[in-house]
């Protein structure tokens, strides 16, 4: 998974920056939020299950008022990033349990969320099209729809018999959306009393993502695991050196208890309540704002790969700055898909670019961003079906350290806040999907590839090419059979078979690296 510190190797080495010479980023929230943060930072110690957890006696017997419960379904969820969005054609989605279709109204010139089912006979519109007036056609049946999800058109209906189009039952529903930050929101409720809700409650808002002076990148990608285990081990920083060793670099450390160099670390929580916590890792923040939004600066994280041997906080920030004159900031916004499917979208962002930038193209940055998420990706699958098997989080797992007091905090807010898990409505009897063949779990093309727009036309110009190596073979094989011999000189000859053989072998390798890079490159922790 790619997790805090992996960023300094996600990330080009053209990221990596003097200092910013202003705040890397603003982000807008409720006044209460923004009070909350003022409270004293607590110290989260975590300790084995048979002890009282992690937080204060006093705090584990408040009781939560019901303007306090979470509800999962008052909130924004982020769907996609627009850079991955084709305004040709509607997109399907689901979040909570909802399917849901994106598409671009042309005449509204706005992104549209609708139920993802057409109100004739629940045909899914996320396989239609967009008509030559810009409206959503459903394929099924041909009935069009505008952007307010009222029926337009029904091919079927008599042009002199009563106008069946305008009826409430024909109109599609329609979530609230917005773009923000380049990216599409919604509020998973379609509810007429939610048509507003943007002017009372709006996504959080990262004011450096539209601030020119700034680059970043957005990836995202599916995964066969749930939301609350996505969420943890993006907060969790003690695993980096191990579930990802040999991708990133192992850090000199004076003590070496072993090769990947793992050690001790400092985590502070702030006092949790139901909009999340603020996390202090030795000498840097993070924040997690409830449900979907983790965020902070690399350095606390990096200070635990960097350099194992610093004796003090203050020594690690030196060491960074030298080791990484800029500190990129990276925003994981994870939103649940379904029980044992999540989404994340990451955002890794700094604000200053250079010619590598400009050169190293989005896909590239993917590649290794794909191979950090399936290091850990069938450990955290497992490890989820074990969860959900022992039935309860605290006597099921021995957390001694502070390493995991991110991961504590996380779970204390769940059981106080949001009923211990994920409220699917009456969507879902919460059993997970089954395990598919190692294959097809860590398969990119699906989870990745035909999401991201850049992915995608890397993955179209390999496949072309590969086939043109393979006609060239072909062909230049042809010619040479076909061919009288005084027609052709033994040199040209010579020459159209080695470039078919040099075409044949080319297309071979292409063959596998598409595979590899596109479709399926296991991760082997035991060879490594």
């Amino acid at each position: 998974m790619v997790t805090l510190g992996v960023f300094s190797t996600v990330l080009p080495p053209s990221l990596i920056r003097p200092k910013l010479s202003k705040p890397i980023f603003t982000l807008s929230f409720s006044p209460t939020l923004a009070k909350s943060r003022k409270s004293n930072f607590k110290s989260l110690t975590a300790l084995s299950p048979s002890v009282s957890t992690t937080f204060p006696p006093e705090e584990d017997t408040e009781t939560v008022d019901q303007d306090e419960k979470f509800d999962w379904f008052s909130q924004w969820y982020a769907l996609m990033p627009v850079c991955d969005l084709d305004k040709r054609a509607p997109h399907g989605k689901k979040v909570m349990g909802l399917d849901v279709v994106v598409w671009w109204d042309k005449n509204e010139d706005s992104w549209k969320v609708f139920d993802d089912r057409c109100p004739h006979r629940l045909a899914p519109l996320s396989e239609g099209r967009i008509d030559e007036s810009g409206r959503l056609q459903c394929v099924y049946h041909g009935w069009c729809f505008g952007g307010s999800g009222d029926c337009k058109l029904i091919p079927q209906a008599l042009r002199d018999g009563p106008p069946v189009h305008t009826f409430p039952k024909s109109c599609v529903a329609v979530y609230p959306s917005t773009v923000q930050n380049g990216i599409v929101w919604f509020w998973p409720n379609s509810d007429p009393g939610f048509k507003d809700i943007l002017t009372k409650e709006k996504p959080p808002y990262i004011s450096e993502l539209d601030d020119p002076s700034f680059t970043y990148q957005m990836y995202t990608r599916d995964m066969p695991y749930g939301y609350e285990v996505l969420i943890e081990n993006l907060m969790d920083p003690a695993h980096i050196p191990y579930a990802h060793y040999g991708i990133m670099p192992s850090p000199p450390s004076s003590v070496k208890l072993d090769r990947e160099g793992g050690r001790p670390v400092e985590i502070k929580i702030n006092k949790i309540d139901r909009k999340g916590f603020t996390s202090n890792p030795q000498n840097g923040q993070w924040n997690f704002v409830s449900p979907c939004l983790f965020y902070g600066s690399l350095t606390a994280f990096e200070a635990f790969t960097v350099n194992q041997s610093v004796a003090s906080a203050k020594d690690a920030k030196e060491q960074l700055v030298q080791k990484t004159p800029s500190q990129p900031h990276v925003f994981f916004i994870c939103m649940p898909v379904s029980p044992g499917n999540s989404r994340v979208i990451i955002i890794a962002l700094q604000n200053s670019r250079t010619w590598m930038d400009r050169i190293i193209s989005r896909w590239r940055n993917h590649i290794v961003q794909n191979l950090v998420m399936d290091s850990d990706l069938y450990l955290l699958h497992i490890e989820e079906k074990r969860l959900m098997e022992a039935g309860d989080w605290q006597k099921a797992c021995f957390v001694p350290t502070k390493s995991d007091a991110n991961v504590i905090a996380f779970r204390k807010w769940l059981k106080k806040y949001a009923g211990d898990q994920v409220d699917w409505g009456n969507k879902f009897d919460r059993s997970l999907p089954p395990t598919p063949p190692r294959e097809q779990l860590m398969d990119r093309y699906w989870t990745h590839v035909m999401n991201c727009s850049s992915c995608t036309a890397a993955y179209k110009t390999f496949n072309a090419l590969e086939l043109s190596l393979q006609l060239f073979s072909v062909a230049s094989v042809a010619i040479v059979a076909a061919t009288k011999e005084r027609m052709l000189s033994g040199a040209t000859r010579n020459m159209l078979v080695v470039s078919a053989v040099l075409c044949f072998l080319g297309s071979k390798w292409l063959s596998h690296f598409i595979r590899k890079i596109f479709h399926y490159h296991d991760y082997n922790h035991a060879s490594q």
